[in-house]
Formats: structure tokens, C-alpha cells, sequence
């Protein structure tokens, strides 16, 4: 039996094509903003609900670029949601990467 394959992780960074820094400077969050309802159990009810990003689509900082870590769940959770982000990268220019995100290593001593 074959072990299943984790879902990749897709990296939409905040360079354009020709090499130019995106703007406006908050485009990852408000993208991942714009994802925050699509999680596991569905949109979140009550205080605090709109606190949060969803774990499919996360914002974040890589080497000093912004950058919006797309998980591969996405697409078969909401497809719609998962062309959505696709196509603003590419409506956009913006680099796209497969790659996968480590954890920060432990500080040394």
C-alpha cells in the first residue's frame, strides 16, 4: 500500500515577473484574508470570527518577501477558491513556486 501524498504547497511571492516588488505592500494579507473563511469545519461563528487566516492559504514573510503559502487541500475543498488564487497570480505576474514550508529552527545555546 502506498503511503498518501502530502499536498503540495504553493508559493505565490510578492515579485512580479520582471522582477519588481507588488503593490500594494499588504496584497498577502488581504488575499489571504479574502481565503480566511475556507477551513476545516467551515466558516468560524461568534467573537473572534473574523480573526484568523484560513490554514490553506497563509501569509507570510520568506527572505524579505511577502509571500502567500497556498496549500493544494484547496483545490479539492473549494475549487472556485483555489482558481481564484491562481489566476490573481497570474492576472498579477506574480512568481509562483512549489516548494514546502519548514519550521523555524530552535535557537542555539
Amino acid at each position: 500500500m502506498t503511503p498518501p501524498t502530502k499536498p503540495r504547497e504553493i508559493f505565490i511571492q510578492g515579485i512580479t515577473q520582471d522582477g519588481r516588488a507588488f503593490r500594494p505592500s499588504d496584497w498577502a494579507e488581504r488575499l489571504a484574508g479574502a481565503m480566511s473563511s475556507f477551513r476545516p469545519g467551515g466558516v468560524r461563528q461568534g467573537i473572534g470570527a473574523h480573526i484568523g487566516y484560513s490554514p490553506y492559504c497563509v501569509p507570510t514573510l520568506i527572505n524579505g518577501v511577502k509571500c502567500v503559502v497556498v496549500n493544494e487541500a484547496l483545490r479539492d475543498i473549494e475549487p472556485m477558491a483555489w482558481d481564484f488564487v491562481m489566476n490573481f497570480a497570474r492576472d498579477n505576474g506574480l512568481q509562483v513556486a512549489e516548494a514546502c514550508l519548514l519550521p523555524d529552527a530552535p535557537p542555539r545555546r
